[in-house]
This record gives structure tokens, sequence and C-alpha cells, in this order.
């Protein structure tokens, strides 16, 4: 038999905490995901910054979250019914370079490097981020800059440069 799941309502109360601890320390809760696991739920929380989060933050931050997880009585079975008071494993990370771009903080945070990006109309464009704006990023795309509507966007995501060309070789 497995486990019970964590209702609709108690994963946005989870999330709603989370959030406040990580943007306590700084950071943004860029995911919480709750999958079932055998008898146990396990809790990956994504977090992330601009200028990116070392191993010691991360450690940080799951000691943190993992305290205000132990307190809440959601996860630790005080609220009435529901999945409060399953075992749950923590897994506190930072996003994989394979994380679509969707808000305009990552693309921010991914200025300089390059992207594909697939928009609405099926057409695929491979750049190099210039610039991140509340609506918009900037990128150059064969030597010419390109301004993008995060709404024409259907995906995107950055792409692995083993090795990256240098100005000179980027130049029109």
């Amino acid at each position: 038999m497995s486990p019970a799941a964590f209702r609709d309502d108690e994963r946005a109360a989870i999330t709603s905490l989370l959030e406040t601890v990580v943007a306590s320390r700084g950071l943004d809760l860029e995911a919480l995901d709750i999958t079932p696991v055998g008898r146990r739920q396990v809790l990956r929380v994504v977090v992330d910054r601009d200028g990116g989060i070392d191993l010691d933050e991360v450690a940080e931050v799951s000691r943190a979250v993992s305290a205000a997880l132990d307190e809440s009585p959601v996860v630790t079975g005080g609220a009435a019914g529901g999945a409060g008071g399953l075992p749950y494993t923590l897994e506190v990370t930072s996003p994989g370079v394979d994380r679509p771009l969707t808000h305009p903080r990552h693309w921010r945070r991914n200025a300089d490097r390059l992207v594909t990006v697939t928009r609405h109309d099926g057409e695929e464009i491979t750049g190099r981020v210039l610039t991140a704006e509340e609506d918009a990023a900037v990128l150059t795309v064969d030597g010419a800059q390109q301004r993008l509507r995060y709404a024409d966007i259907a995906r995107a995501t950055v792409q692995v440069e083993f090795r990256r060309p240098s100005s000179a070789e980027e130049a029109p």
C-alpha cells in the first residue's frame, strides 16, 4: 500500500513556509517537488539566487528548512487529517543546467550564457543572453541583437558549452 500523499492545501502550506525560510537567507525557492517513494515522501527543495549558491550555503539552508519542517504541523501530523506525520526524506539542491528558464530572474542569472529558445510558433533560436528585462530577454543571435518577449517563448534552456568561443571567434 502506498503512503498517503500531501493534499493540495498541505502542499501550498509547505511551499509558503519554505518560501519564507529560504527568502530569509536571500534565496529564491525555485521548486518544491513532493514525491511518494515507498513508505516515505521525498521533499526536493530547489533554491537559487543571483550569483549562484555554493555547497556550504546549500547545507545551511538545508538545516533551516529541516528545522522549519520539523516544527510544521502539516508535516509532523499536528494538522487535522491529511498526510501530516508521514516519514520523509529532505533533499535541498540548486537548479541543474537543464532547468528551463521560466522567470526573468532565470534569464538574468544566465547572462552571457548560450541558450536555445523555442517560440510558441515553433521557431528555434540559439543565442547568447545579453540582458534580461521584466518582459523580455535580449540575445546575440548570429552577431545581431534580438529581443524576445517571454510571452512568445514556449521553452528556453541553457546550453552546455565545453569550449566557449573567444570574443574574436564570436565577432561577426
